[in-house]
């Protein structure tokens, strides 16, 4: 009885918090509509990117100009919490911003403003990557808001700090794959959208 009484204790304290969650996120409200014409148009922009990403092999991308610009700014920010923070806090600000705006927009329920946060919040992995991969090589111009002379490499630093310098382009290369399925996800969720308008398309007819 006491076994039982626990389960259910264990089990409704869960749908609590889950029914919780669902109510902040906003996420049992249904999204805004979107024009076929419009998921179509987005679809083609974002398979535009990854094959022109896929192209670059790892080079910088024109999007990774306003990426190292949040970037500096989290150096900036996160400075005055320390150096080991500030450190940290380029890449803390340039992934935070766009998962935050991503964030806004799933609670506020507009789809392509949703998909297009989510997918450049994963864009910016490949970004890091990138960097990561140059750990020991240190062949990437560095750059910095205040003296060059002083610049140096973010993840040289980490990385040494964490006694896994060696590692760098494993860890560069599960951080980009990982950047890379989420971008392809996120295209994968925005084909679905399509395809549910398909449906609701076929219902109507019907």
């Amino acid at each position: 009885m006491r076994e039982s009484f626990t389960r259910e204790s264990v089990d409704a304290m869960f749908d609590t918090i889950r029914d919780a969650i669902m109510d902040w996120t906003g996420a049992r409200e249904p999204w805004q509509p979107m024009s076929r014409s419009a998921v179509t148009a987005w679809l083609v922009f974002y398979l535009a990117f990854v094959a022109y990403a896929f192209s670059r092999h790892g080079e910088f991308l024109f999007i990774d100009t306003a990426n190292m610009v949040v970037h500096e700014g989290g150096h900036a920010l996160c400075g005055w919490f320390g150096p080991t923070i500030g450190l940290w806090g380029g890449t803390i600000l340039q992934w935070l911003v766009p998962f935050l705006l991503a964030a806004y927009f799933f609670r506020d329920r507009q789809p392509a403003a949703f998909v297009f946060c989510l997918f450049f919040f994963f864009e910016n992995w490949i970004y890091t990557a990138t960097y990561m991969a140059d750990v020991r090589a240190m062949e990437l111009p560095l750059v910095t808001l205040g003296d060059p002379e002083f610049a140096r490499h973010d993840w040289n630093a980490i990385f040494t700090s964490l006694g896994v310098l060696d590692y760098d382009t494993r860890i560069a290369g599960v951080v980009r794959l990982l950047g890379w399925t989420g971008m392809l996800a996120s295209i994968a969720w925005l084909a679905g959208r399509l395809r549910k308008l398909a449906l609701e398309s076929n219902r109507d007819i019907l």
